[in-house]
């Protein structure tokens, strides 16, 4: 029955957990706990409606998006195509950091991207969906216990008093809090991918999977990858916090930090374990995005050209916007391949700016007259989406003010 909603915690769990969990853990201590717990919380009805919509009319959020019409169809589009490039590079050279740093190999950050990226390419080429579903089940286990583990040992150790800063409200703190919010679990674009691999999903079992099926299957997911996010800011103030040492913005340092956390909470035996935990979860990352993506494109193009449907043409266009897509991040790391931080930074905030956009369009997709009344949610879940678009749109508003007025 699993497979959607891991593969959604597999996309999840990456930079927003390793990268800006960790790092709010080591300059803020437990003191931005809140914002970890209120961005999962205030974003779950916009998460839950892809894979809801999804087995409620056998389609994807693409295509209820067109049936709201063509407007909501191109400002999708054109959100998705203004933050495709952002987020695959920010995925890839974190992954590619790590890897350099796990091997111990000095190569220029863009060609372990690149590497990065080639090898993801062919598992795709050679598998697809069914290679992508077995390898995060096997994934997402091995960085859970690692993780998990190193958090309570962590505790038990050294305790949680005394690892708490205050967050300053000023034009530095609000970025940074806006950063770690906008991947806070991930950006709201999942909704989308989550529809579509649940389709996938069913085309690979042979039949519709039920609606009870479909939101367990996401609660595991979803609430998963909130309990590690909370272990990834445990480990970032318990061992970074009041330490002196800060994290380095670019990529290959930053990596060997990471992984000295574990290995500082469990013991040297543990680095091979946790290396090799740190380097699959962000490579089930650049792979689950990089799958997506030209999923999500694929998709929108056979929508607004639905003439391409009906020719052999349309059976190309996934592996067309994949050259895309590996050509643009490639590019955009040529920018960024200085500053790892800065990269992710510009990823996450850009995802948090658009997310207001994505969450109207999901409310209302969901409670259009595309869903069947015994398939959509109840009247508290309406109020409960409604709240969370209020929000968003706030906490957008403060960022904005923040940094321009």
């Amino acid at each position: 029955m699993l497979g959607p909603g891991l593969l959604y915690a597999g996309a999840a769990i990456g930079v927003s957990h390793l990268v800006q969990s960790t790092r709010a853990g080591a300059i803020y201590g437990f003191a931005l706990i809140w914002a970890v717990i209120l961005a999962n919380v205030m974003k779950y009805p916009f998460f839950q409606f892809g894979p809801r919509y999804a087995a409620a009319t056998g389609n994807s959020l693409i295509d209820g998006y067109r049936k709201l019409g063509i407007l909501p169809m191109l400002l999708f589009l054109i959100i998705t195509i203004g933050t495709i490039f952002t987020i695959q590079a920010a995925v890839t050279v974190v992954t590619g950091a790590i890897a350099a740093s796990v091997f111990g190999i000095d190569w220029p950050m863009w060609l372990w991207s690149a590497i990065v990226l080639a090898i993801a390419s062919l598992i795709l080429i050679s598998g697809r969906y069914k290679a992508l579903d077995l390898a995060i089940k096997i994934i997402i286990v091995l960085l859970a216990v690692s993780t998990v583990s190193a958090a309570i040992i962590g505790i038990s150790h050294s305790g949680i008093s005394g690892h708490s800063s205050h967050f300053v409200w000023d034009k530095i703190g609000i970025a940074f809090l806006i950063a770690l919010m906008g991947w806070m679990p991930s950006p709201i674009d999942l909704s989308v991918w989550h529809s579509l691999w649940s389709l996938e999903k069913n085309k690979q079992i042979g039949h519709r999977t039920s609606l009870k099926d479909a939101l367990i299957d996401f609660n595991i997911g979803y609430w998963g990858t909130a309990v590690l996010a909370l272990a990834f800011v445990t480990l970032g103030a318990l061992i970074m916090f009041g330490s002196g040492t800060t994290f380095s913005p670019k990529g290959a340092v930053f990596a060997g930090q990471l992984i000295s956390m574990y290995t500082n909470s469990l013991g040297p035996w543990a680095y091979i374990i946790i290396a090799v935990a740190a380097l699959t979860t962000m490579f089930s990352t650049t792979l689950t995005c990089l799958d997506a993506i030209p999923r999500v494109l694929e998709r929108s193009t056979l929508v607004i050209f639905p003439c391409l449907s009906k020719s052999d043409r349309h059976q190309t266009l996934y592996w067309a916007w994949l050259v895309v897509l590996v050509i643009g991040a490639l590019l955009m790391l040529g920018f960024f391949i200085n500053s790892m931080q800065g990269m992710v930074n510009l990823a996450t905030i850009l995802s948090f700016l658009t997310a207001p956009v994505l969450a109207v369009m999901n409310y209302l997709v969901m409670f259009s007259n595309q869903v069947p009344d015994e398939l959509k949610p109840g009247k508290w879940m309406r109020l409960y989406a409604l709240s969370g678009i209020v929000f968003l749109l706030g906490f957008a508003g403060i960022y904005i003010w923040s940094q321009w007025i």
